[in-house]
């Protein structure tokens, strides 16, 4: 069973559609707001309902389209509890599971770093990493209660532990990459494999990124699944 990968040119960023395979039922991870038509046509093609709407942090680059996914299709959205989305169903914990369809079950994982209260999903043998873990790379560290001493333990202790040939769907990526395996990150990642944890704090600490032109219009309206702050649940 194969995630559905789509793609935003603007922030590189990708989304994903799980579909159960013994029921119409699917999740959604990182929508963005600019295709939400997009994607309602996506699961509408498939004959697909939308039961779960997933975000792997609060974003700084797009703005979600969780809101109005979930107020068009009754789906609960789900969010990281560090990550200060309030209006959400679930508030997801580190070790909860998401399930959805007769027999599916995503696992969470919570994943510090990127942001303090970043969460990768696990199902099915596919890890959904968000900007935690990128193929060939990594999310940045320097703003959101981020910290390269705790994206270097989340990775290192929580995702490189998993079974090399587990899937990555990254959360982004720049450079025409789609899917990696936690075996080939592991082995080769250019900023994270066989580096010492005080070497990585050091490179993340050098890489002075400019700031996400987004990021005073994204992080606010996510705080609120997308929506504006007079209407949290999508009236």
């Amino acid at each position: 069973v194969n995630p559905i990968q789509l793609f935003d040119a603007e922030s590189s960023t990708y989304t994903y559609i799980l579909a159960a395979p013994d029921s119409r039922d699917a999740v959604i991870i990182d929508p963005v707001d600019r295709h939400f038509a997009r994607d309602l046509a996506h699961l509408e093609r498939l004959g697909l309902h939308l039961t779960h709407v997933l975000e792997t942090h609060a974003h700084a680059d797009h703005v979600t389209s969780a809101g109005r996914l979930r107020a068009h299709t009754g789906a609960s959205a789900c969010v990281p509890s560090g990550c200060g989305i309030g209006p959400a169903e679930m508030q997801l914990e580190d070790g909860d599971t998401v399930a959805f369809g007769a027999r599916e079950h995503i696992a969470v994982i919570h994943t510090p770093g990127h942001t303090a209260g970043s969460m990768c999903y696990l199902w099915r043998g596919n890890l959904f990493t968000g900007d935690t873990l990128l193929i060939d790379g990594c999310g940045r560290t320097d703003f959101q209660s981020g910290s390269a001493a705790d994206l270097y333990d989340s990775v290192t202790r929580k995702l490189f532990t998993l079974d090399a040939a587990t899937r990555v769907w990254p959360g982004h990526d720049y450079r025409g990459q789609s899917v990696s395996t936690v075996g080939w990150e592991r082995d080769h990642n250019a900023r994270l494999a066989r580096r010492e944890r005080d070497d990585f704090i050091a490179l993340m600490a050098a890489l002075d990124l400019p700031r996400p032109k987004l990021m005073d219009v994204a992080l606010p309206a996510n705080r609120q699944l997308g929506l504006p702050a007079d209407l949290p649940h999508g009236a």
